[in-house]
């Protein structure tokens, strides 16, 4: 999945144990200007240092994968958890559209004048 809009805010890298480290980045989403969503996304592990060129107000695209989990408390009530896991982000240059697909030029496959198709079909 993808998503394009503005850095809000970059977290610090947390170590959360001996062997996992994880970082938030928080994206201003505004689909609709007027009301701007702030999304939560996590870079995990080594992606934690992907976010360490960005900054508040740069345009990014990210390119995250959508994971859940359940977790059942004490009292045997489960609830279910979403992440928002980065896997490669971009800068987006400011005001630019987006670039059009390359496509080879149209071949020609019609006969020339005066030539005679000779397929029995």
């Amino acid at each position: 999945m993808e998503i394009k809009g503005k850095v809000h805010e970059v977290g610090a890298t947390q170590q959360v144990s001996e062997t996992f480290k994880k970082r938030d980045l928080i994206i201003e989403y505004a689909e609709n200007p007027t009301y701007p969503e702030y999304i939560r996304f996590e870079a995990l592990q080594d992606k934690t240092a992907l976010l360490d060129t960005f900054k508040a107000g740069d345009e990014v695209e990210v390119f995250f994968n959508l994971r859940g989990r359940p977790w059942t408390d004490k009292t045997g009530k489960t609830s279910y958890f979403n992440s928002l896991v980065i896997w490669r982000i971009n800068a987006v240059a400011a005001g630019a559209a987006p670039a059009a697909p390359a496509y080879a030029a149209p071949v020609d496959v019609s006969n020339a004048p005066g030539e005679d198709d000779d397929l029995p079909f």
